[in-house]
């Protein structure tokens, strides 16, 4: 594979005393301290990259005036739904990487954290996994925010190949043209039977082809340099084991989840309103050891979706996601259960 996986920082100015992988954009952080003249600091990281904390607050110390004290939140973030709200009201600026916004804010900047590793020569054999264009040149393009700053050219390079590349921005949960969320595809909802998904890892692709599977998701990975065809039917077996193990619940806990972008309060109170068995537990980090003391029968979880089908197993009740809650009380088909997505902001 051809190009360098390393951040390309040496056009920043910045002299770094740390290597770096990715572009966190020290000099947009410094300018936002000066413009606001602060003197506290909050940078928050998503769970694989708080190891590099300590890192980029050392470097922004070498740039950043001598009275500015720079926190670290320790808080679990798994995406910009997960904001440390407690730090970032005891702040003059607040810094959130990894992700970009899924609602507009003066009081934070978003680094997204780009790549700059090469996607063309992993989406090159990737088209091994889709038709010939003259046969069916329909294909859909998705990817993360740490690739959006490539998207374009993407596009651009499946056309050169002869494909009609359709593309859509999904919701307002959504900021860019063929992003996705682990909670949100619909930019996904396009007229194309084969999704081209291009970034790291295959916990993106999964989930779409959860919620989309009637489409063949095919993962061009340039981070790990590998093709694929995402796999869903596991999780799907999970997931009726779980609301068959279910369906004899009497006491049913309904969770709540209180961090900002992942709170479907509606939800949460008409299951309850609906269900004298059910109680509603409100918590920030839902986790099997904090669900453990509880005498319930089975959950519902109306927090992230992803808790609930990729940690459901780690669970000593079963842990369903409100459409499976009908299900598992009778009120719709098995069958009909469909992935669980978000598609509001706060």
């Amino acid at each position: 594979m051809s190009g360098s996986t390393e951040g390309d920082l040496t056009k920043t100015g910045m002299s770094l005393k740390h290597d770096r992988e990715w572009d966190y954009e020290l000099d947009r952080i410094v300018e936002a301290i000066e413009e606001r003249n602060a003197s506290k600091v909050g940078l928050q990281f998503p769970e694989g990259l708080k190891r590099r904390g300590p890192q980029v607050a050392d470097d922004l110390r070498e740039v950043a005036p001598d009275d500015v004290t720079f926190m670290l939140s320790g808080q679990p973030c798994y995406g910009a739904c997960d904001l440390d709200t407690y730090l970032m009201r005891r702040t003059d600026v607040f810094v959130h990487f990894g992700h970009t916004p899924m609602k507009e804010s003066d009081s934070i900047v978003y680094v997204p954290l780009f790549s700059n590793v090469d996607p063309f020569p992993i989406m090159e054999e990737s088209l091994a996994e889709l038709p010939d264009p003259e046969e069916d040149p329909d294909v859909g393009l998705v990817t993360t925010a740490q690739h959006m700053n490539r998207f374009e050219e993407m596009t651009d390079w499946l056309e050169a190949r002869g494909y009609e590349v359709h593309t859509r921005r999904g919701d307002d949960r959504l900021t860019k043209e063929g992003q996705v969320l682990g909670c949100n595809y619909a930019s996904a909802d396009i007229p194309a039977d084969r999704v081209l998904y291009v970034g790291g890892g295959k916990f993106h692709p999964v989930g779409l082809a959860m919620e989309h599977p009637e489409k063949t998701v095919v993962i061009a990975d340039p981070v790990n340099n590998a093709v694929s065809i995402a796999e869903h039917d596991q999780f799907l077996k999970q997931r009726y084991a779980s609301v068959h193990k279910a369906m004899d619940a009497e006491k049913w806990g309904v969770i709540f989840c209180t961090k900002i972008g992942q709170g479907r309060w509606e939800t949460a109170q008409e299951i309850v309103e609906n269900n004298e068995n059910a109680y509603l537990i409100t918590m920030d980090e839902v986790t099997p050891d904090r669900l453990r003391n509880f005498d319930m029968d089975a959950f519902v979880n109306t927090g992230c979706p992803r808790i609930t089908t990729d940690d459901g197993p780690r669970f000593h009740k079963p842990m369903l996601t409100p459409g499976e809650y009908e299900a598992a009380i009778g009120e719709r088909p098995l069958d009909q259960i469909e992935f669980d997505t978000f598609h509001d902001t706060w």
